[in-house]
């Protein structure tokens, strides 16, 4: 089989629920995205893109029939490129990019765009449509933004409560403090602030909407701020709004290739991707499934914890972030201080179907930074399942 390589990565500036982004419609937001990445590559005919894999998690407003080909017309790409949007919830934008490798590796395409979108902001009230004609009961308007709805009836009642709460479960099976939460959102929000004051983000980031930065992060955020906020789930919980990724609205894309797309991209290619994992638990439990698909992925890449340089983990709680770590330090991660080292969604945002496109492009950028040679790529998601990518740094990988 050929391989897969990371050739660029580009992303909106991740704006606040009913922020600077508000007014910016998800297509368009994609578009924006696609828009920066053909920026930077300049000498890539549009026309020798092979696919365009897009990642949603709402498909509810408008974003609904085939983002993924929606945004790739708007933002001038040919008729003739097609398009199509995958929907694994939070990791609809990494499982895009497990796809088109896919595409890559088996030799259908050479070229294949990926990556997603999600505006938390303008995700509509949806009415469940009736099976008569005028019901004579009031009919209540559901909101989209996040979590479960329109449930099944047959769908056991322990798995559908709220992400928060499934995550105050797992603090209580760990026994993750309050004080450690907060601790590590302090330092997603301190790191962040010093990636974007350090100009790291300068490439990765195009603006839309007149917002050039991402819009949440709080450099003056202190464990005292945090420790003032009042549980957001269970009166006596562990789990605030300081200590959890927002609502988040914004858009990744990721430049894939096979080695002799170099040519055509214009450029050479930045990483290679050696090993992809998925796993499923208890839908309560998916904030720990990126530990073993994390694990899979080494070992499909064939490397151990203590080879990898840098974790990007999307941070959708502080408490399962913890809880992810921990396990990976049990299994050989040298440090945990490499996991999210320009900040992380916390502080960041996570606009649910571009987090995992945010997380390969920042991994290549830090593995580039830091010369490391391996790097792994991890998100939780809702219903119980995870998705990790190992990517490999091209230059030092000699």
């Amino acid at each position: 089989m050929s391989s897969a390589f990371l050739y660029s990565a580009v992303r909106t500036p991740f704006g606040k629920f009913n922020g600077a982004l508000a007014d910016v419609r998800p297509d368009d937001l994609a578009a924006a995205a696609i828009g920066g990445l053909l920026a930077q590559t300049p000498s890539l005919d549009p026309a020798a893109i092979d696919e365009v894999v897009w990642g949603n998690a709402n498909g509810a407003g408008e974003e609904n029939r085939n983002v993924g080909r929606m945004a790739a017309l708007l933002a001038g790409l040919p008729t003739s490129v097609p398009g199509t949007t995958v929907n694994r919830l939070c990791g609809s934008s990494l499982d895009a990019a497990i796809v088109g490798a896919r595409a890559i590796e088996t030799g259908d395409a050479q070229i294949v765009l990926v990556g997603g979108v999600e505006s938390m902001t303008r995700a509509p009230w949806v009415l469940p449509k009736p099976s008569r004609a005028f019901p004579a009961g009031d009919v209540a308007a559901v909101s989209t933004t996040l979590g479960w709805r329109l449930v099944n009836p047959r769908m056991p009642k322990e798995w559908t409560v709220s992400l928060g709460e499934c995550n105050e479960q797992l603090q209580e099976r760990f026994g993750i403090s309050r004080e450690r939460q907060d601790e590590f959102a302090v330092r997603s929000h301190r790191l962040a602030h010093r990636a974007w004051e350090d100009g790291f983000y300068d490439a990765l980031v195009t603006p839309v909407g007149g917002l050039a930065r991402d819009e949440g992060i709080r450099p003056d955020t202190g464990i005292d701020k945090l420790a003032a906020l009042k549980p957001s789930f269970r009166p006596e919980g562990t789990i605030t709004a300081g200590n959890a990724s927002p609502l988040s609205d914004g858009a990744s894309a990721v430049l894939l290739g096979g080695e002799s797309a170099a040519e055509a991209v214009g450029r050479d290619p930045i990483a290679r991707i050696i090993g992809k994992g998925a796993m499923a638990l208890d839908p309560r439990e998916f904030g720990y499934a990126p530990v073993e698909a994390a694990n899979r992925a080494l070992a499909r890449a064939g490397i151990t914890w203590d080879r990898v340089g840098a974790v990007e983990l999307n941070e959708a709680f502080a408490v399962q972030s913890l809880a992810c770590v921990d396990a990976w330090l049990k299994d050989g991660l040298r440090d945990p201080g490499i996991v999210n080292q320009r900040g992380g969604a916390i502080a960041i945002g996570h606009p649910l179907g571009a987090s995992g496109g945010r997380i390969l492009g920042t991994l290549a950028a830090v593995l580039r930074e830091r010369r490391e040679r391996y790097g792994v790529a991890a998100i939780c998601i809702g219903v119980g399942q995870g998705l990790a990518v190992v990517l490999e740094n091209l230059e030092v990988a000699q």
